[in-house]
């Protein structure tokens, strides 16, 4: 498993410390836009022409819009009631004619009316190069047969619901209508149009359900006055059968019991006022004389006279009497006289009390006969009532036809009045003009959106790239990754291996500098500072352990490991330090090709013993360095026998012994397994990574399955850098630092 260096240093520490942070995370933000920069930069300047092509070849556009509201003040002609009922306009409402105004039956009606079947605009291509461009392929993929009037209609009505837009202004009850053509008459003509239509359907629909409305209650009313006709007959009818007479709202029975009854009160009066008159002169025939109160309520003028003469021959009787004595004949004739008058008074009060008598019989006779005619009455009348039930009944039933029957002929009136004088809500308040702006396509919001697209879409990409990036490019990444330290950077050379040459050196033709004496040929160049930068490493690392045999490897091939280890050996044998340089890929030996192609022996032979050391190693003349090559290798099986044998072992101890560094050059790690069998004898290794190139998850696998490498590694060496896009990833390497700072100290690249 990999052990992560921890950092000691305080800076690196702090680093560490600070990692999550927010001022780190928007640093992180930062360097994914530094190093994507270009791309982000392509993307958006793309859509930015693509923006300008559109603008430059789109037709422009022109929009017209027209205002119509919703009017709550309700006209009622003649203040009558609407057949339909009166509907209350709320939002739900506006939002319904909302979608009436879009309905297919108004934008047909608008494409008849103003024939736009025979427009270019809706029926053809559509305007501009694009437009021009989508029929010329259309035209590639038809039949050639002309489209039918029904086909040529669906496709004006879908690009006249495109151009049109129909909306509410916020709560109130005004819709806006608007319409976008090229042309801005055509526009404005054709937004009118649509209120215009839109009325016209309004009022049509009225009067097709005030129509429909009033052929129903043509037929409701036949209905109905055949039902009241029939109620009423039905009413007169019971009355006939059941003998009800009504006379001034009243029926008879009723009428006539009221009067019998009256007619019974006053009878019943009658009979006791001479009852009372009867008894009053059966009073009065007890007394011989009646007193005068008697006689004045008698009102007698016969006994007033007679009772006058009988007071005043009394009167007189008394006079003679006391003057002559009661048997004076004068007195006798007075009181005969008187005899005779009183007889004359009681005959006249039993005449009266006869008369009085034969009243009262009548009185009681008449009581009778109409207390007789009364239960009679009484009797017909209950019948009567029980009949009469079952009359409310028909009376209510008939009223309720006939209260109907005139509330639908009512209706069948006004029904008939709506349809001559139909009317609507709706009224333009605002009509559509032509207008003198184009509305499409908004240069500045084309060129915003244009800009503000590119800019996500390239922020996406910038994020797609980075999480697609999975090879190493920065030494955070190396030690994050691997836990190893990252010891240098190699920038990339932009001349190609030299062909083989005997002496170390470049041919003559050569068109490029020599790779694998570049820190010779350029000593003050970037490419060997950093070289330099890896022997520091290495003789740091000889303070801690024997750091003398550097083996250098990589994962793949072609990653410039053979490029590194010849120029770090000429390095330290430039610098004055006895060096050897053993070519110990000996499945694919391209140091030795490269360096000693006529080489007698090499590596093989010396430790099969078919060869001495010295007779095999070739020095450079220029910096004393010291090269075994290979040697014979092409019928070779077992490479790792070799470099595990004893006698492998033998002969890097003895170069131990006869020079200061031995640096290898291995073969990579992942084709094949040599690298492994050599760690009993070396003492550090240089690991290879090309930048930019070699995946992350190639490395990590690699080492994982040789911890006995990973335990002995020295760093890691980014080869092939490019210094352009590094500064991207890592500013302190780009070649501002080096330009700027390092020209002063003789540095070039």
């Amino acid at each position: 498993m990999l052990q992560v260096n921890k950092p000691t240093s305080e800076i690196n520490r702090d680093f560490a410390e600070a990692d999550g942070s927010p001022s780190q995370t928007l640093t992180s933000y930062l360097d994914i836009i530094r190093r994507q920069f270009p791309t982000m930069v392509a993307i958006v300047s793309a859509c930015v022409i693509l923006a300008l092509l559109y603008l430059f070849t789109a037709a422009p556009q022109f929009t017209s819009t027209a205002s119509m509201v919703i009017d709550t003040r309700k006209v009622q002609l003649f203040q009558q009631q609407s057949v339909l009922g009166d509907i209350a306009v709320d939002s739900a409402t506006v939002e319904t004619q909302v979608e009436i105004l879009k309905s297919e039956n108004i934008s047909l009606a608008v494409i008849r009316d103003q024939h736009l079947i025979d427009d270019p605009e809706f029926t053809g291509a559509g305007g501009g190069l694009l437009g021009t461009i989508v029929s010329a392929v259309g035209g590639l993929f038809s039949d050639g047969q002309a489209s039918s009037e029904f086909e040529q209609t669906r496709k004006a009505l879908e690009r006249f619901e495109k151009s049109r837009t129909v909306k509410r202004l916020g709560l109130t009850y005004v819709m806006e209508i608007g319409f976008t053509s090229k042309d801005p008459a055509k526009a404005a003509k054709i937004a009118n149009a649509i209120a215009d239509a839109y009325i016209v359907d309004s009022l049509e629909a009225k009067y097709q359900a005030t129509r429909r409305a009033s052929v129903w209650l043509q037929d409701r009313i036949k209905e109905l006055r055949t039902q009241a006709s029939a109620a009423q007959k039905a009413v007169v009818d019971f009355k006939t059968a059941n003998n009800i007479v009504d006379t001034g709202g009243r029926l008879m029975n009723e009428q006539q019991l009221a009067e019998v009854n009256s007619q019974l009160v006053m009878a019943h009066a009658s009979t006791a006022e001479a009852k009372a008159r009867m008894d009053r002169i059966n009073d009065i025939l007890k007394q011989e004389i009646p007193d005068a109160n008697v006689a004045d309520a008698l009102k007698n003028d016969t006994i007033v006279k007679l009772r006058g003469q009988y007071v005043d021959m009394a009167s007189k009787e008394s006079i003679w009497a006391m003057k002559y004595g009661s048997d004076h004949l004068a007195a006798v004739n007075l009181r005969r006289q008187m005899a005779e008058i009183k007889k004359n008074i009681i005959d006249e009060l039993k005449r009266i009390q006869e008369s009085y008598k034969s009243d009262y019989d009548i009185a009681m006779t008449r009581e009778e006969a109409i207390k007789s005619s009364l239960a009679n009455v009484v009797s017909e009348s209950q019948l009567t009532n029980q009949a009469q039930i079952q009359l409310r009944e028909l009376e209510s039933n008939a009223q309720s036809y006939q209260a109907m029957y005139d509330n639908f002929l009512q209706r069948y009136m006004e029904s008939v009045q709506q349809q001559s004088f139909p009317i609507t809500e709706a009224r333009v308040i605002s009509a559509a003009s032509t207008p003198l702006i184009k509305s499409a396509p908004k240069t500045l919001l084309t060129l915003a959106g244009a800009l503000l697209g590119g800019l996500l879409l390239s922020l996406g990409a910038a994020m797609a790239l980075e999480l697609t990036d999975k090879v190493f490019r920065t030494t955070s990444q190396v030690e994050e990754q691997l836990g190893a330290h990252c010891v240098a950077i190699l920038p990339a050379l932009s001349a190609s291996a030299v062909a083989p040459s005997g002496n170390f050196g470049r041919k003559k033709d050569s068109p490029g500098p020599d790779l694998l004496r570049y820190v010779v040929d350029n000593p003050l160049s970037r490419f060997s500072e950093a070289v330099r930068s890896l022997k520091v490493a290495v003789d740091l690392n000889s303070i801690v352990r024997e750091n003398r045999v550097l083996a250098v490897t990589s994962t793949l091939p072609n990653e410039g490991k053979s490029t590194l280890s010849t120029n770090l050996a000429q390095l330290i044998a430039h610098g004055g330090a006895r060096v050897i340089l053993v070519d110990a890929d000996l499945r694919n030996p391209s140091l030795s090709r490269a360096l000693r192609p006529d080489a007698p022996g090499g590596l093989v032979d010396v430790v099969a013993q078919k060869a001495q050391l010295d007779d095999v190693v070739s020095v450079d003349p220029q910096t004393r360095l010291a090269i075994l090559s290979a040697g014979a290798t092409s019928k070779l099986l077992h490479t790792n026998e070799i470099l595990a044998s004893k006698p492998m072992r033998d002969l890097v101890g003895l170069l131990r012994s006869k020079y200061d560094y031995v640096v290898l050059d291995m073969p990579p790690m992942a084709p094949v397994v040599d690298v492994r069998v050599t760690t009993s004898f070396i003492d550090s290794y240089i690991f290879v990574v090309e930048w930019g190139k070699t995946r992350i998850d190639v490395v990590k696998h690699n080492l994982r399955g040789a911890p006995e490498i990973q335990d002995k590694l020295l760093g890691v060496v980014l080869n092939k850098a490019d210094t352009k896009l590094l500064a991207r990833y890592e500013s302190y390497h780009g070649r501002y630092y080096y330009q700027k700072y390092y020209a002063r100290y003789g540095y070039v690249e």
